[in-house]
């Protein structure tokens, strides 16, 4: 669901006001209102509509944040795991990588994850898929 219908407000026939949280507000003056011409609002609307196929996955399984740390502590344990190592200790400084920068991605600059390391001349173990090229348009 992109929006309750709890939160649409009015609609003229031309413009749709609904209601809207601003996260940097602080108490009642979160909710705000907002108006928007009929064809921004559904193009804003339709933004949030998943293609044929798809399903919308949130807040769900192991990896869950509420109890993300507690899961994962369990899943070791019961698979024999050591526990994981703590948090003082970062991956960069554990591998020998003092820079802050090097698994930084050059496009967007979130944290790089190694999936995969093999010697030069080998082949790795998984291949990447090639996309399949779906227009969500």
């Amino acid at each position: 669901m992109a929006i309750a219908n709890s939160r649409l407000v009015a609609f003229d026939g031309e413009r749709v006001t609904f209601k809207w949280k601003d996260y940097r507000a602080k108490a009642d003056a979160r909710y705000k209102l907002m108006t928007l011409d009929a064809d921004e609002f559904i193009r804003r609307f339709l933004i949030h509509v998943l293609p044929d196929g798809f399903h919308r996955i949130r807040h769900y399984g192991l990896f869950a944040n509420a109890n993300r740390a507690n899961n994962i502590a369990l899943a070791r344990q019961l698979l024999g795991m050591p526990a994981a190592p703590s948090s003082s200790h970062s991956d960069r400084a554990e591998a020998g990588h003092a820079d802050e920068e090097w698994n930084t991605c050059p496009c967007c600059g979130g944290r790089m994850v190694t999936i995969e390391t093999f010697e030069s001349g080998c082949q790795p173990r998984l291949w990447p898929r090639p996309s399949i090229g779906l227009d969500s348009s």
